[in-house]
């Protein structure tokens, strides 16, 4: 079983400094309220928390 992750960009990166935006441009997401499904691995899991402020999470458990 390998969890996912569904990720929604739920603010703006207007404002943010560049690093933040390669973030979420990293992470699949462009657009606000786009969404995407990533594995839960170690580094999906920091660039998420680098972003937490902009992102919405939800974790899914694949069967």
């Amino acid at each position: 079983m390998a969890k996912t992750f569904k990720v929604k960009l739920i603010k703006s990166v207007i404002g943010s400094n560049s690093s933040m935006r390669a973030t979420v441009k990293g992470l699949g997401l462009s657009k606000m309220n786009s969404s995407v499904t990533l594995k839960d691995t170690p580094s999906i899991r920091g660039m998420i928390f680098k972003a937490k402020h902009l992102l919405k999470v939800e974790v899914n458990k694949n069967g």
